[in-house]
């Protein structure tokens, strides 16, 4: 049983887990939109939705809350440098100045997952998870 026990192991070690996570979070908010397995899916929609409102609530409280907010959101992303050596983003200035402010009326939920159907291989079932658009 797995009563109490706190997110998906996805037949990783700790490190690779950590690693799938940050870089499928760091997508989601460059592209706005991954497809991806449902467990996946479901493994970083929080943690995405987390980063979310902690953007908001900086960008609302504004001076060196904001700062803190920006380490903090760079500290769980890692590498926040994404793209080809000519369109490098960095994710963290994304997601505090374009993603955050869309949902500064949003109380919450600012993600989606739309099935897909299962993946010819293997049968996973995939999942399109996205940003809402209001």
């Amino acid at each position: 049983m797995r009563h109490k026990v706190a997110g998906k192991k996805l037949s990783r070690s700790k490190d690779a887990r950590k690693a799938l996570r940050r870089n499928l979070i760091k997508q989601l908010f460059f592209h706005e939109r991954i497809r991806t397995t449902r467990a996946k899916a479901d493994a970083i929609r929080g943690e995405a939705e987390r980063l979310i409102t902690i953007a908001k609530r900086g960008n609302a409280a504004g001076g060196a809350k904001m700062v803190h907010a920006r380490r903090l959101v760079a500290a769980r992303l890692g590498s926040v440098y994404i793209g080809d050596e000519e369109e490098k983003v960095n994710v963290v200035n994304k997601l505090f100045d374009d993603i955050a402010p869309r949902y500064e009326d949003r109380p919450g939920g600012y993600t989606r997952i739309l099935k897909l159907g299962p993946r010819l291989s293997d049968g996973a079932e995939m999942v399109l998870l996205e940003l809402v658009e209001e």
